[in-house]
């Protein structure tokens, strides 16, 4: 078992212990506008992939909310497998959202018609949620936390989503292909069983500091060989020590 010695002063600790919070109030703030946005274009276009975005939005808040309670206790640490936990159940029905909706597309439950306000929703999650799950998961990985780091996956998911509701909604709208997108959201939910399947483990691949020393222990998973030096490094902590 390798176990982490974190050098982070009470002070340094503290900001990001707020700013992960932010982050979430932000997540949160954001998803729920979004996901009203979302389904009302979506009813108003017949559009199951819009439908399927906003409801993917509502999870995102869920899981924004269960780390927003995980930080606002004193010990955060003692809530964290809740806290993951939370967070896998939501990837497991954010796949199953989008994998229900691919699979209604191909089967033809329906075509949605030309949505200008669903392109506009999609492009702005596209401009917004990378930035957003790179300084989640940058702090999380400061600080050490999971939880962060898999709520921030899941902000980079919806990245991915909003890619592909926007390029199916584009072709959609200007070469009648309705079934564009059904390929490529299947993908995404087989990232995001992934995705939960981590977090349920809880998992810490590349989510803390020396990612590369662990990687080069006898038993190290072999998830964490995947990181690199860059993927691991955390300013002022400690060396890594092993203890079985």
């Amino acid at each position: 078992m390798t176990m982490l010695t974190l050098g982070l002063s009470p002070v340094r600790r503290t900001i990001l212990t707020r700013r992960i919070r932010l982050f979430a109030a932000a997540t949160i703030t954001y998803n729920v506008i979004e996901a009203v946005a979302a389904l009302w274009a979506g009813g108003i276009a017949d559009s199951s992939a819009l439908i399927g975005f906003g409801l993917d939005s509502v999870i995102e808040v869920a899981s924004a909310v269960a780390l927003s309670w995980q930080f606002s206790a004193k010990e955060p640490e003692r809530r964290e497998h809740l806290t993951l936990r939370i967070i896998a159940v939501s990837f497991f029905a954010l796949a199953a959202f989008v994998a229900v909706d691919a699979i209604r597309s191909v089967t033809g439950g329906g075509e949605a018609r030309h949505s200008t306000p669903g392109i506009v929703i999609a492009a702005l999650s596209l401009a917004i949620m990378p930035v957003l799950s790179w300084m989640q998961r940058r702090t999380g990985r400061e600080l050490g936390s999971k939880t962060a780091v898999a709520d921030s996956k899941q902000t980079l998911l919806c990245t991915y989503l909003s890619a592909v509701l926007l390029l199916g909604l584009v072709l959609n709208s200007t070469l009648g292909w309705w079934w564009a997108d059904a390929g490529a959201a299947l993908v995404i939910a087989a990232i995001a069983v992934r995705e939960g399947v981590n977090a349920w483990r809880g998992d810490i691949c590349c989510t803390v500091p020396h990612a590369e020393e662990i990687a080069a222990e006898p038993n190290a998973d072999a998830c964490c060989a995947e990181c690199g030096p860059a993927e691991g490094q955390r300013h002022g902590s400690l060396p890594l020590a092993s203890k079985d």
